[in-house]
């Protein structure tokens, strides 16, 4: 395809904190998909209105495989083929490896585990009570509760938590590379390591049942089960820790949303989506590459140009979500796309949403003078990440 447009956008747009997307994103909106240029003077078409969203994920002829030449990669450093497992493959063998995994986090199976989770939540918030001081609440409390209920799903040892949590979260890490480096090679070797006790001697935990249901029949080799669990415990728990802490900045930069919330708990649910509309933290690493030509909002999309699916730009549509730049836990919000559509909906979301919704309720009501320990304005975003979040969280009550 000739690309014709002069000069283009630079790819990612920046996102100041606390604003929940850039404003330019609204401008992208109007008219056909445009292109933007992405690290090293790629091009690649922009899509960010709700509807060419929504198709653009469930489209067969936009491929998730990051092995294409023209493929528009979002990390600093290049990734091995199958490094990130299903999340990189297009159908049928998508569908192969991510129904291995998919019976773990369906919403019976995840109710399963309330109770582990309000278990580590209530352990989390004791040792918040017993301080001092400002403490930040990202560090103390949203960022271990997911990544210790991720990790024991799949059975790493609660001795190797605290080295865990710090690889898995350098990983994402877009400002120092060569640190996301370091860490995906020692994520990937503890990984291996793990891998191999659990062929040797399978326990109960998530790893061993991937072992004895399909490395031992030969389904999933030993490399592609440590790229499995590798992207489920990254993925399984940097996006619901950053959700977390922004959902209780959301609350109590909002005291009247709080309010309401606690007259009346049933509105959990509502404001849990709202935070995941309104955020979409998941900023700018959906990307795919077409395989064929194809039109897409009016653009003529050739085989072989690159792709990047905007799910903050489909979240803030006014088309679909009037007023959207608002905070508004009572709209129709059933229809948002934080974790995604089509084939690669995100299998973790019904965990991620319990752990949300846990969380929140838990803190508030140990917490009930919890405020903000800085002014608003200070509370810094991570804008360096694949993941959108807070830096941290400083709280007193």
């Amino acid at each position: 395809m000739i690309h014709v447009e002069a000069d283009p956008a630079q790819w990612p747009l920046r996102r100041t904190c606390p604003l929940s997307q850039p404003p330019a994103l609204a401008g992208f909106r109007e008219g056909p998909p445009r292109e933007v240029r992405l690290r090293g003077e790629q091009r690649a078409w922009l899509i960010s209105r709700y509807e060419d969203v929504r198709l653009a994920l469930a489209e067969p002829r936009l491929s998730v495989d990051d092995q294409h030449p023209n493929w528009p990669n979002r990390l600093l450093f290049p990734v091995p083929p199958r490094a990130v497992s299903f999340w990189r493959m297009d159908p049928p063998e998508h569908g192969l490896y991510r129904k291995m995994v998919a019976p773990e986090f369906t919403a019976r199976r995840t109710q399963a585990l309330r109770p582990l989770i309000e278990s580590i939540t209530e352990e989390l918030l004791d040792g918040m009570a017993g301080k001092s001081g400002p403490v930040d609440l990202h560090s103390a409390f949203s960022l271990p509760l997911p990544c210790i209920v991720i990790a024991r799903i799949f059975g790493v040892p609660d001795e190797d938590m605290a080295a865990f949590k710090s690889m898995t979260s350098a990983v994402l890490n877009q400002a120092e590379p060569e640190k996301a480096v370091e860490a995906f090679v020692a994520t990937t070797a503890y990984l291996d390591r793990l891998a191999r006790e659990r062929e040797g001697a399978p326990r109960d935990d998530l790893i061993s049942r991937l072992v004895v249901n399909h490395v031992r029949t030969g389904e999933l080799s030993h490399e592609d089960l440590v790229a499995l669990v590798r992207l489920m415990l990254v993925a399984g728990h940097e996006t619901t820790a950053n959700q977390i802490a922004l959902g209780v900045f959301t609350l109590l930069d909002r005291p009247e949303v709080l309010a309401q919330l606690r007259d009346d708990p049933t509105l959990l649910p509502k404001v849990v989506d709202e935070m995941l509309r309104y955020w979409s933290i998941a900023q700018d690493n959906v990307v795919r590459v077409a395989t064929e030509e194809l039109v897409i909002g009016g653009t003529r999309v050739a085989a072989g140009d690159a792709v990047v699916i905007s799910i903050p730009g489909a979240n803030h549509d006014e088309e679909v979500f009037a007023g959207a730049a608002d905070f508004d836990v009572h709209r129709d919000n059933g229809r948002h796309l934080a974790f995604g559509h089509g084939a690669h909906f995100c299998p973790g979301g019904p965990l991620a949403r319990t752990e949300i919704e846990i969380a929140l309720g838990a803190v508030f009501r140990r917490f009930p003078g919890l405020r903000l320990a800085v002014p608003r304005e200070e509370v810094a975003a991570s804008t360096d990440t694949l993941v959108y979040g807070l830096k941290s969280l400083p709280v007193v009550w």
